[in-house]
This record gives C-alpha cells, sequence and structure tokens, in this order.
C-alpha cells in the first residue's frame, strides 16, 4: 500500500530529489497537483518556523498529512548569513545567479569560508506535528563549479569531497545532502507509523 503526503512545495528539483529518497511506500504530492496555487508566506524568522508555516498552511486547507521543508546556507564567517533569507538573499525573487554573487563578494578576502547547509522539515501527521533536521558541513568555494543541482550548489565543497554538490551525480548528492539526511529521518519515522 502507497502513502500519500503533500510536500508544500512547487520546486520540481526538491520533489524529484524527495521522492527518490522516500522510495516506492510514499508518494509525495506537490502543490500543484493538489490545487494549491496561492503563495504560501514564509515570514517567520527561522527555517523551523517556516517549515511549519508551510504544513501547517496546507494541513489547516486541504486536510491531509504533509511536510515542508525550509533550508538555509549557514555561512560561519557572515554569522549564520544568510540562513532563512537564502532564497531571497540578494532579491526578492529566487535570483540564485544573484544570491551566488553576493555571498561571493561579501567572502572577497576571508580566509574562513566554513558554511554549512541546513534543512529543517516539519511534519503534520494526523494533527500532530514533527520536526527533522538535516546539516552537511563544508565551505564555500570562490568560483562556480558544476552545472547540476540548484541554489548555492556551484560555490558549496562538502567536507571530505573534492566536488560541489552541482558537479556531483543526483543519486551521489542524494547519499549526503542536508535535504537527504532531513528526509532519511522523515522516512525512518514515517515507516515506523505504517
Amino acid at each position: 500500500m502507497t502513502h500519500e503526503l503533500i510536500f508544500a512545495t512547487n520546486n520540481l528539483h526538491k520533489l524529484s530529489e524527495i521522492q527518490s529518497i522516500v522510495g516506492k511506500n510514499f508518494t509525495i504530492k506537490s502543490l500543484q497537483e493538489i490545487g494549491c496555487t496561492e503563495d504560501i508566506p514564509e515570514t517567520a524568522p527561522t527555517l523551523e518556523g517556516n517549515a511549519l508555516l508551510k504544513a501547517q498552511y496546507i494541513y489547516d486547507r486541504f486536510g491531509k498529512n504533509c511536510f515542508a521543508d525550509d533550508t538555509g546556507l549557514e555561512v560561519e564567517a557572515l554569522d549564520g548569513r544568510p540562513g532563512v533569507f537564502s532564497a531571497r538573499y540578494a532579491t526578492d525573487g529566487h535570483d540564485f545567479e544573484a544570491n551566488i554573487d553576493k555571498v561571493l563578494e561579501e567572502l572577497t578576502g576571508v580566509e574562513n569560508r566554513k558554511a554549512r547547509f541546513r534543512t529543517v522539515i516539519a511534519l503534520i501527521l494526523d494533527g500532530s506535528v514533527r520536526y527533522f533536521e538535516g546539516i552537511v558541513n563544508g565551505e564555500i568555494i570562490s568560483e562556480r563549479k558544476g552545472i547540476k543541482g540548484f541554489g548555492y550548489d556551484p560555490v558549496f565543497l562538502p567536507d571530505g569531497y573534492e566536488q560541489t554538490f552541482a558537479e556531483m551525480p543526483l543519486d551521489e548528492k542524494n547519499k549526503i545532502s542536508h535535504r537527504a539526511r532531513a528526509v532519511s529521518k522523515l522516512v525512518e519515522f514515517l515507516n515506523l507509523k505504517i
């Protein structure tokens, strides 16, 4: 039996990444697939808060079990920025080229380039809320490398690897990414429920 979960996103990159991690026991549906066209506000000051805002919005309006995530790139030398503002760091839109340019500019001449990607998932299952966190540590390199992935992937080099997230095949990235780590905790929890 396949269980249906709504993922509060229209980001097809994220959707395919997560569907490949959760496997065949779950069917993940996007907002578009359930007819949700509203732009869900992300106004909380934390990743946890934004993930819950999105999941709660879907649960309240559609009454379906769902989850939402929020991810931030946290750069040590920038006091954790861009963090919760990662998608809209340079502009109001999701202009990742401009966002990368801004981070690289702010790190010009900075030796400490330590950074981490952190994903928080808020799951609402039959009305109760659970959180799952995934972190991958690494560093920001000085120029883009690779064309796969999205967001800050071309400048993020995970610890212990010689390729950026944007240079890695998706299946390799899925094994080590922040989202993969949070999702595997989510899946572990869900598998206990079925």
